[in-house]
C-alpha cells in the first residue's frame, strides 16, 4: 500500500521528559538535560501510514537548542524556536511554521522519547530513539534531471573489468530509501542493499535509488496534491535512458519491488530491456490490495466508509468529507495519486512486458500474499516463477508468526532469505543477460 504523510510543515514543538535518577535536585536537572541531549530517529504512529522524523538536541553556551528534519515533507534540520528546560524533568521545544502548531509531549526513557504528538484536533502515538547520526558513504553515483528535480542513483559494481550487465532497482512505497529501509523505523533491514552486493559477487551491477523527498532525493519532493504514479514510471524510465548511454553496462534489466514492482512493469513497457523481476509485487490493483489491509484493521463503520470511498476513486471521483480516522489514507490532497494508482491492474500490465521475467514470491510475506504472485505468473507469458517459503516483505526468511516476522523488518545482519540470489542468478544466465 502506498503510504502518504498527512502531516503539513510543524509551527509549535512541545515536549515533555522526564529524567533519570539522581543524588540531589541540582544534579537531577542536569541529567535529565545531559540525558535529552542528542540525535534521534522516530516515527509519528499515524494509521498505515508512519511519518519519519529526525531531532537533534544540543546544548551550547549553556543554552539548549535543536532542530527537526521530516524528509518526506522537505523539511531538512530547521531551527527549534526555543528548547527551554521546565522544572526538573519537562523539556518545551517550539517552532515555528506558516503559522501551524503541533505538539509532541512525551517521557524520556534510557534512549527512547516517546508519547502523544497533536495537530489540529488529531492525536497519534509517537516514538524517538536516540541513534548514531549517519553520513551516506560517498560513492558514484549517477543522476538524471527530471520535471521534479534532479535524482541520484547509487551505483555498484562488481569486480573485474566490465562491461557489465545492470539491473535498475526499483524500490517500494512510503518513505523507503536505496537499501530497503523505512525512514522513521528504528532499525534497518538492508534488503535492497544486500540484494545490490549480492547480485555484485555474481558479476551484475547494479544502481538503486532513494524515493523522492528521502536522503539523497530529499530535494525532489513533489506536492502531494500533484503527485501521479505516472512521475515514479518516469523516473525509472530516465534512469534507463542514463544506462543506455553508459559504456560500462550491457544487458539492462529491472528489478521492482512492491509498488516498484508496478513501476517497473510500466517503466519496460516504454523501454527496450533484457530482463524483468517483480519482488513481491501485486497482482491486483491497489484499491483490492489496500481494502484487503483494511478489512483487517478498521471497525465496521470505517471499514464501510473506506469501501464507499474506494468505489467514489476507482470511478475518478475524489470525495471531500472523510473521517479523521482515515485522513492519514483517504485525505483529499492524496486521492489524485491513488487514483493514478488504481487505474493499473498490474496482472493486465505485466501481460505487455515482452521481456524475460521472473516473479518472485514469498509465502511468509504479511504485506503481500503470495497469491498476488500466482496473478502475475497467470497473466504473464513464459515467466517463470520463483517459490520461497520462507521468505517475507523484506526478503528475509522469516516465521508466519506476525511478531517474530516484523521482527526482521529492522534487523541488517538477517542476510536475504535462502535461494533469492541464487535463483535471480539462474534465470538471468538462461535468459542471456549474463554473457
Amino acid at each position: 500500500m502506498k503510504k502518504v504523510c498527512t502531516l503539513l510543515l510543524l509551527c509549535v514543538f512541545v515536549l515533555t521528559v522526564a529524567a533519570c535518577k539522581s543524588v540531589d535536585e541540582t544534579s537531577k536537572e542536569k541529567e535529565a538535560t545531559t540525558d535529552a541531549i542528542g540525535y534521534y530517529e522516530g516515527k509519528i504512529d499515524i494509521p498505515n501510514q508512519p511519518l519519519g522524523l529526525e531531532v537533534t538536541l544540543q546544548k551550547k553556551d549553556g543554552e539548549l537548542s535543536g532542530t527537526m528534519s521530516i524528509p518526506m515533507q522537505g523539511l531538512s534540520d530547521y531551527p527549534l524556536s526555543t528548547v527551554e528546560q521546565k522544572g526538573e524533568n519537562e523539556l518545551l521545544f517550539t517552532m515555528k511554521i506558516q503559522n501551524q502548531i503541533i505538539s509532541f509531549e512525551g517521557k524520556i526513557d534510557s534512549d527512547q522519547i516517546a508519547g502523544t504528538f497533536k495537530q489540529n484536533n488529531q492525536a497519534f502515538p509517537f516514538q524517538l530513539t536516540k541513534a548514531k547520526k549517519t553520513i551516506d558513504a560517498e560513492g558514484e553515483f549517477l543522476q538524471v534531471e527530471t520535471a521534479y528535480g534532479t535524482l541520484s542513483a547509487e551505483v555498484k559494481l562488481p569486480e573485474g573489468k566490465g562491461p557489465y550487465p545492470v539491473l535498475l532497482i526499483i524500490p517500494g512505497s512510503g518513505q523507503t530509501d536505496r537499501d530497503g529501509n523505512t525512514v522513521g523505523m528504528a532499525g534497518k533491514n538492508n534488503s535492497l542493499k544486500l540484494l545490490a552486493d549480492g547480485l555484485a559477487e555474481q558479476g551484475i551491477a547494479t544502481i538503486r535509488y532513494d524515493k523522492r523527498g528521502v536522503k539523497k532525493n530529499s530535494q525532489a519532493i513533489t506536492k502531494e496534491e500533484d503527485m501521479r504514479l505516472e512521475q515514479f514510471v518516469d523516473d525509472a524510465v530516465a534512469f534507463i535512458d542514463k544506462l543506455k548511454t553508459d559504456d560500462r553496462f550491457s544487458t539492462i534489466g529491472i528489478i521492482g519491488h512492491s509498488q516498484g514492482s508496478l513501476v517497473g512493469m510500466l517503466a519496460a513497457q516504454e523501454q527496450d530491456i533484457d530482463a524483468y523481476i517483480s519482488l513481491a509485487g501485486l497482482g491486483r490493483s491497489i484499491d483490492q490490495g489496500l481494502y484487503d489491509q483494511l478489512r483487517e484493521q478498521l471497525p465496521k463503520k470505517l471499514l464501510k466508509e473506506s469501501q464507499d470511498i474506494l468505489k467514489s476513486l476507482t470511478e475518478r471521483k475524489t470525495v471531500d468529507e472523510v473521517s479523521t480516522e482515515l485522513q492519514a489514507v483517504f485525505r483529499p490532497s492524496v486521492q489524485p495519486f491513488l487514483i493514478s494508482w488504481m487505474t493499473y491492474e498490474p496482472a493486465a500490465v505485466i501481460a505487455d512486458v515482452k521481456a524475460p521475467t521472473l516473479i518472485v514470491k514469498g509465502e511468509h510475506d504479511l504485506q503481500v500474499p503470495a497469491k498476488e504472485a500466482d496473478l502475475l505468473y497467470e497473466a504473464a507469458a513464459d515467466a517463470e516463477l520463483l517459490i520461497l517459503e520462507q521468505m517475507n516483505h523484506v526478503l528475509k526468511d522469516a516465521p508466519k508468526d506476525r511478531e517474530q516476522n516484523l521482527a526482521t523488518y529492522t534487523n541488517p545482519d538477517l542476510p536475504l532469505a535462502k535461494g533469492l540470489l541464487e535463483g535471480i542468478g539462474d534465470f538471468l544466465a538462461q535468459n542471456g543477460f549474463v554473457k
